[in-house]
């Protein structure tokens, strides 16, 4: 399939009203696609389905699952640098800020009576556009290259888009990796710079859910060290987690990981209650998850040269990636809105907290 091809049949299920996703594993450079024929709202039951999942913060919320009934991909693909029309660098709003400071205040007051240890305040905010959506897509693919790139789109959901670096869970056949991403700097060109006490504390608290909620779960569980790694034009911890799954015990693993702390916060309940009850907006898909379900990955048992008729040997595994849905934007005609958020700890400062979503919203603002 010819890269005019492969956009040319996403322009025709857009034209249809039909579901489909497009996408770009990190640091990969072969796009898919997954394409529903038909525009029925599906949701998950058990885990068990296969296709792709769309799951919103809220975990009374139902996960919406992109049935496969058609996939395409193109390997190779190399974004051509300013892809969308050129136009004026979006000038960031003040406004709203405020009620941001008040918000986060109020969790600095509710850590300080012991209530929870950490709460991830957030907050969205809208603007128009002229942009394709295929346009902003490519940009993303081209700006992002370490990041999970995506374009996904129901009738009778909406419209997102987003570059997430965060990967909530990896399995093939029983083996599973996660990992913590808390703790966030501006990149400087040092991409081993010194963190404060604030990121060192939030990193420790992620880490540390992650690995009491798997207890018991899972065997062989372990963590690497946590180290930095780069998104673009910002700086994050991270600390890989892996182990093995007991049993068929996906549903149970993903209702333990989600929402994590370096989106809800810690205890899980009462931070999520807290995020429900004062911020001003609901968060809908922004920091929930998604990706492909039980996708079935062919692979070769023996790549050597010299032994030819092994390679006719193949193995076929189950595998399952997802991603926090961090950075993202949801499309609504000629109107984008855009969702950032951070951790607030009992180091924080409200006004850093504020600068911190600046930052983080240019992620999506220089795509437009």
């Amino acid at each position: 399939m010819t890269e005019a091809e492969f956009f040319e049949e996403i322009k025709a299920q857009f034209s249809q009203k039909l579901p489909l996703v497009v996408y770009r594993k990190p640091k990969e450079d072969t796009l898919c696609s997954i394409f529903q024929n038909e525009d029925s709202l599906l949701s998950v039951n058990n885990f068990e389905e296969t296709g792709f999942v769309f799951a919103p913060f809220d975990q009374e919320g139902p996960v919406v699952l992109l049935r496969p009934d058609r996939c395409g991909k193109l390997p190779g693909y190399t974004p051509r640098a300013g892809c969308a029309k050129k136009g004026r660098r979006p000038v960031l709003s003040a406004h709203g800020k405020g009620f941001h400071l008040d918000l986060v205040r109020k969790g600095l007051s509710e850590i300080r009576s012991g209530v929870f240890d950490k709460v991830v305040l957030s907050r969205s905010f809208s603007m128009p556009t002229e942009a394709e959506p295929l346009d902003l897509f490519k940009n993303l693919v081209e700006k992002y290259q370490n990041a999970f790139c995506y374009l996904w789109y129901h009738p009778k959901v909406g419209m997102w888009l987003g570059a997430t670096p965060e990967i909530l869970l990896n399995v093939r056949n029983r083996t599973f990796t996660t990992m913590s991403l808390a703790g966030t700097q501006v990149y400087r060109g040092d991409e081993n710079p010194e963190w404060g006490e604030k990121e060192l504390t939030e990193q420790k608290y992620v880490t540390d859910y992650i690995l009491d909620a798997l207890k018991g779960r899972v065997d062989d569980l372990k963590h690497a060290r946590t180290e930095t790694v780069r998104a673009g034009k910002l700086l994050h911890l991270r600390t890989k987690i892996s182990g093995r799954l007991k049993d068929s015990n996906l549903a149970e693993i993903l209702s333990a990981l989600h929402p994590t702390p370096a989106v809800c916060g810690l205890p899980k309940e009462s931070t999520r209650k807290f995020i429900v009850s004062h911020e001003d907006y609901p968060r809908e898909f922004y920091t929930g998850y998604l990706g492909e379900l039980n996708f079935q990955v062919e692979r070769k048992r023996n790549n050597r040269a010299s032994n030819p008729e092994v390679q006719v040997y193949k193995s076929i595994s189950r595998q399952t990636t997802l991603f926090v849905n961090l950075r993202c934007l949801k499309l609504e005609g000629s109107e984008i809105k855009i969702y950032v958020g951070g951790g607030v700890t009992k180091e924080s400062d409200p006004e850093k907290e504020w600068e911190e979503t600046v930052s983080k919203s240019r992620t999506m603002l220089d795509i437009l």
